[in-house]
């Protein structure tokens, strides 16, 4: 067990398994009493996949895959006794993040137990596939209810805690489907842009009380990254209702496990990254990067009073602002 943690409490939502548990265990070891967390107890179960998906795989492979997800299913309680085994101190909540009363009551249960929140860590999320054209207004709001919904919920309740002892370490999740995705799910690449510019005003207006906010896309093996091979395996090689263009290669055999996500948000809530903030990063095995943050490529001015005529625009444009352009959509065909 380390020290670098030592002291300071963290909250970690969606903490009953995969990339939650990694860092709810990490920050423990680090010394930082935990407050972990899911909705229920036993987990929440397939979000995907459903027996009639397993029905259409090889039965095998379809024996293969429950066995696997029932091995990395598991609840905040279960999380918080690994924790105490190793002789750190720690709180489950089942609690909603996405319901505001409930995420008042899961930052509460950190203030109860352990007197203060240092660290919030929102790493809960969901996830659907549909074709957008297609998608219900229920998938929509199932997804984008935990992000960024969920994550303001529990931020607003954490900070005026973080403002009045003048220290705060916000780590939240995102994807880099915030940027677009080949996969078909419209609903979580708006969820997790919502984080990213929810991450960067919470850094902008928090600077002046010594709290930081910072996103992490975490690239690990956790119950989607095997519900998406089982969709693909399911499909029968018509993947069309997942992919936007083709398929992609199986991935679980190269994909790292979530254990490789905890030592960058231990780092990030530590004194050491102080200076750093607003900043949204990848995170693969032992591979870190950072985004650049957006910026304006071109402009096209005119000068004068009077605005922009159709004519104008169809005779300028093509030789100024999308000289040598190419769509951010073509890059996914």
């Amino acid at each position: 067990m380390g020290d670098t943690l030592k002291g300071k409490v963290a909250v970690v939502t969606g903490s009953g398994q995969g990339v939650g548990r990694a860092v709810a265990i990490g920050l423990a070891k680090e010394g930082a009493k935990v407050v972990t967390n899911n909705r229920k107890p036993g987990g929440t179960g397939n979000a995907m996949m459903t027996s009639q998906h397993f029905k259409r795989m090889d039965a095998e492979r379809s024996e293969w895959y429950q066995k696997e997800m029932e091995e990395i299913k598991g609840d905040a309680e279960g999380t918080a006794a690994i924790i105490k085994s190793m002789g750190g101190e720690a709180v489950p909540c089942y609690a909603d993040a996405s319901d505001f009363q409930a995420a008042a009551r899961l930052i509460q249960t950190a203030i109860d137990n352990f007197g203060r929140i240092d660290i919030l860590a929102n790493i809960a999320g969901a996830f659907g596939i549909c074709p957008v054209e297609e998608m219900t207004e229920e998938l929509w709001d199932k997804v984008t209810r935990v992000k960024p919904k969920g994550y303001f919920n529990t931020i607003r309740h954490a900070l005026p805690h973080m403002i009045k002892q003048k220290w705060g370490r916000i780590i939240n999740t995102t994807s880099r489907a915030f940027n677009g995705d080949l996969i078909k799910h419209a609903e979580y690449c708006a969820a997790n842009a919502g984080v990213v510019g929810l991450t960067k005003a919470v850094a902008i207006e928090m600077a002046e009380h010594n709290i930081t906010c910072n996103a992490i896309g975490p690239f690990a093996k956790t119950r989607a990254s095997y519900e998406l091979e089982g969709l693909m395996e399911a499909s029968n090689s018509d993947a069309s209702d997942v992919w936007i263009s083709g398929s992609a290669a199986k991935m679980l055999d190269f994909t790292p496990g979530p254990e490789y996500i905890a030592p960058f948000v231990c780092y990030l809530a530590s004194d050491a990254a102080a200076e750093i903030s607003g900043s949204i990063f990848n995170v693969a095995g032992n591979n870190i990067g950072m985004w650049a943050d957006f910026e304006v490529a071109k402009t096209v001015t005119k000068f004068g009073k009077e605005p922009w005529t159709m004519e104008e625009l169809t005779a300028g444009l093509p030789m100024s602002l999308f000289q040598g352009y190419r769509a951010p959509a073509k890059n996914y065909h």
